[in-house]
């Protein structure tokens, strides 16, 4: 019989799965940079900034399981819906409620409906995309949330500028995540297409569920008996998958935390040293930018070489940049360092841009991928939770300059992990 179904095609995807995912980081971009200000403002220690600005993180990690089930219970589409409508509503408490409890409690929101947005995403991505060009959508999709960090900072700082008021920037969120609902309602739902395409040529070959299709993706996970939405699914994917989970998991945890480390130090550091926050808004922005610059050129990497030349590569930079960092505190031209180091740190975490989803999607099973996904992001996201809260408790015992170097080692530690790991469970194949 004839295959009528169409191919997957990038075009297809563009509008309907990047774009929501563009406009939602760009509101995130703008907003978590400026959560350490906020905290400082209301009266916040450095330490306890480092806490709230952490809790996007925790949010995240207790959103990964349940993220897991929602987004195979109800569809991509409504689950990310739901988590901009919770989004929304984290940053209402944050602003109508002026206070530090109130301001930990919204990043908390926002880092749960983080979570269920990100899943839906890639659980998307893993199941129709070719394994050929695997990495590369991936990369993709990190370059896509890259971008709106990129630009997020810039819109902050231009708000801020005019208002003279951070928390204005709070409402560039909002507005970003009723975009995204607008975006969702208006648009084709790509799983409900691309699931019924791959469903269909499935069926037209008669191979059954575990076959391939024409273009070399695997099936969809829509085809998964209604049983794949329960909560046991999500354990039992914990305990049949517990090896690789517990190897390749904790160095991605690892690989997680650098990242978040810089997302939580570069705020930290600004206020440390007495950069204006406009001022720091830019250098974060300009880092962000040259971290984006490089997604797709991760994914050709991983894509054609491997996964190993991303990750580690990658790690070792983030990591000598953490350690340099802390010798540049007290050094009359610390303003000039923290924005070459900023740099660099934008140029190392560029290079590993959808390494951990891509690392998830080689790792997941193929028919029903949300389970897996969701453990294995929890795992990552448990690195990237406490890592602000390991620097919050380094910079209150100590210092900020030694949470840097402690950050820096957990990085060496990571990349050894992933040496070690990588070649066993995802040995590259040309394609």
């Amino acid at each position: 019989m004839t295959d009528t179904a169409p191919r997957f095609s990038w075009r297809s995807i563009v509008l309907p799965v990047y774009l929501p995912t563009l406009v939602f980081s760009l509101g995130e971009g703008a907003m978590i940079p400026i959560v350490p200000l906020v905290a400082t403002e209301r009266g916040a220690s450095l330490a306890l900034a480092g806490l709230i600005a952490a809790m996007l993180m925790v949010g995240e990690l207790a959103g990964d399981l349940p993220a897991g089930w929602l987004v195979a219970r109800i569809g991509e589409r409504n689950a990310m819906i739901g988590a901009a409508l919770l989004a929304v509503i984290g940053v209402l408490v944050a602003i109508v409620s002026p206070t530090l409890p109130a301001l930990g409690i919204g990043v908390f929101l926002l880092g749960l409906a983080t979570a269920v947005f990100g899943l839906a995403r890639h659980a998307f991505l893993t199941s129709y995309v070719p394994v050929r060009t695997r990495a590369r959508a991936l990369s993709t999709l990190g370059g896509v949330f890259r971008a709106g960090w990129a630009v997020g900072p810039f819109v902050a700082a231009a708000i801020i500028a005019w208002t003279g008021s951070s928390e204005t920037v709070f409402w560039v969120l909002v507005a970003a995540c009723f975009g995204v609902v607008g975006v969702l309602v208006l648009l084709p739902d790509p799983e409900r297409v691309f699931g019924a395409a791959r469903l269909a040529r499935v069926a037209s070959t008669g191979s059954g569920a575990s076959a391939t299709d024409a273009s070399g993706a695997p099936p969809t996970a829509g085809a998964a008996d209604a049983a794949a939405g329960s909560s046991s699914n999500v354990f039992r994917a914990i305990r049949e998958n517990r090896g690789v989970l517990a190897r390749i998991g904790t160095g991605v945890g690892l690989l997680a935390a650098i990242r978040v480390s810089r997302t939580v130090v570069l705020p930290l550091w600004s206020v440390s040293i007495g950069m204006p926050a406009e001022q720091a808004a830019l250098v974060i922005g300009v880092s962000g930018t040259i971290d984006f610059a490089l997604f797709y050129a991760s994914g050709q990497i991983m894509d054609r070489f491997g996964r190993l030349w991303s990750a580690i590569p990658g790690l070792l930079g983030m990591a000598v940049g953490h350690i340099a960092l802390a010798f540049t505190h007290d050094l009359p031209s610390n303003a000039l360092w923290f924005t070459g180091i900023a740099v660099w740190l934008g140029l190392a975490n560029g290079v590993t841009s959808g390494i951990i989803m891509t690392l998830g999607a080689d790792l997941a099973p193929k028919q029903n991928p949300a389970p897996f996904l969701g453990a294995f992001r929890m795992i990552g996201d448990t690195g990237g939770a406490g890592a602000p809260l390991m620097i919050a408790a380094v910079t209150s015992i100590a210092s900020i300059m030694a949470a840097n170097v402690v950050v820096g080692a957990l990085g060496l530690l990571g990349a050894a992990m992933l040496w070690r790991w990588i070649p066993r469970y995802v040995p590259h194949r040309r394609r």
